[in-house]
């Protein structure tokens, strides 16, 4: 299975979340470039971190340049000199996402120049995940498209680069949220109960399945919201929902305009081993308190994996259930949030204990986007 980019940056959403978690692993897959300003950057670029709207995303800095940007002088992102492993890494992952098999520690080792124990820390360091737990995560990721794609689950298995189906249901039962059969057909066959209510951050829509809530999310309006529900269960049966859910919903609402306390809902997240372990973390920080990206990855035993905690951050699929908000840069500024940073900031004043800024219930919330 030949691919022509790293699969981890293909998509302009992935780009987009590496570019608000500064993503050292994805320099060298592409760059952005900031329309307000003229100046294209490396993605783990230090400075503040544009608006959605204002940014463009090219292959590299010949593509920003034939388009008029020129290069950042504080990344400089055609030097790769400031990391003398920066390249190595991003020459590694791209090797990885061409691979149609395993690639041992020891050929991507020499192929850097490095010894494999040096070269783990390296790549280590720079992704947040080991080479091995990269593999892995392409290979779910190739096996996931191709079940989205309509190809059979024995197919995608090993189409993917599992050696043996054992593995890949194992890796299944933790990152996708329901059997590979029904992943495949989009949620055909999932019936996913939903309720959209205005809230004083905007929309919010609560989405469940039989066994618990799978899904809290912020939208600008409730088309947007049931887009978002739907683009990652497009053939699943969405059924706007009464009774408990009808009751649920207002349970967020409150929670949402006076948070305290916790929200008590029973959940159905699913997740990576890494991922549970960072969102249960979450949980643990109470309403008015923070804690930055390196205090929950030492809470996790991973003082290393601060970049893949931002990305577990990232991918949390129940707002304020799961209190990834509550997650700051070391300097105390705010990172990116999923449901745009003017939220976040929201948030964390009534947390606070000082009142609301903005109802767009009253007429409105500015765009959230960064």
């Amino acid at each position: 299975m030949q691919m022509n980019e790293p699969a981890l940056f293909a998509t302009d959403a992935a780009r987009w979340q590496a570019v608000t978690t500064r993503d050292r692993a994805a320099d060298g897959s592409f760059v952005f470039a900031v329309r307000t300003t003229g100046v294209y950057c490396k993605p783990s670029c230090a400075s503040r971190p544009p608006r959605r709207e204002n940014l463009r995303f090219f292959a590299d800095g010949a593509a920003a340049r034939a388009a008029g940007f020129r290069a950042c002088k504080r990344c400089r992102p055609d030097d790769a000199a400031g990391d003398p492993h920066a390249a190595a890494v991003a020459a590694a992952c791209a090797q990885l996402a061409q691979a149609e098999s395993a690639v041992p520690l020891a050929q991507l080792a020499a192929t850097a120049g490095l010894s494999p124990h040096h070269f783990h820390r390296v790549f280590k360091r720079a992704t947040g995940v080991t080479p091995a737990e990269y593999q892995r995560g392409l290979r779910m990721q190739r096996a996931s498209a191709a079940l989205h794609g309509g190809a059979r689950v024995t197919d995608a298995i090993y189409e993917a680069g599992f050696n043996a189906a054992s593995r890949f249901y194992a890796q299944a039962r933790e990152q996708l949220a329901m059997a590979p059969r029904v992943w495949r057909a989009g949620g055909a066959g999932e019936t996913i109960h939903y309720a959209v209510q205005p809230c004083s951050l905007g929309q919010v829509l609560v989405g469940a399945t039989a066994r618990g809530i799978c899904s809290i999310l912020f939208a600008d309006t409730p088309t947007q919201a049931e887009a978002e529900l739907r683009q990652r269960f497009p053939k699943a049966e969405l059924r706007p929902a009464a009774g408990e859910l009808a009751a649920r919903i207002a349970q967020v609402v409150a929670y949402v305009d006076a948070p305290r306390g916790a929200l008590d809902l029973p959940l159905d997240v699913r997740g990576t081993a890494f991922q549970q372990r960072v969102w249960k973390a979450l949980r643990a920080i109470p309403p008015g308190r923070t804690a930055t990206y390196s205090e929950v990855a030492q809470a996790i035993g991973a003082p290393r994996a601060v970049r893949a905690v931002a990305r577990a951050c990232a991918d949390n699929p129940v707002a304020v259930a799961v209190p990834c908000h509550r997650v700051i840069r070391g300097d105390g500024s705010l990172a990116g949030y999923r449901w745009g940073l003017e939220r976040k900031h929201e948030l964390l004043e009534r947390e606070a204990g000082r009142p609301a800024a903005h109802d767009p219930r009253q007429g409105g919330l500015s765009d959230g986007g960064s």
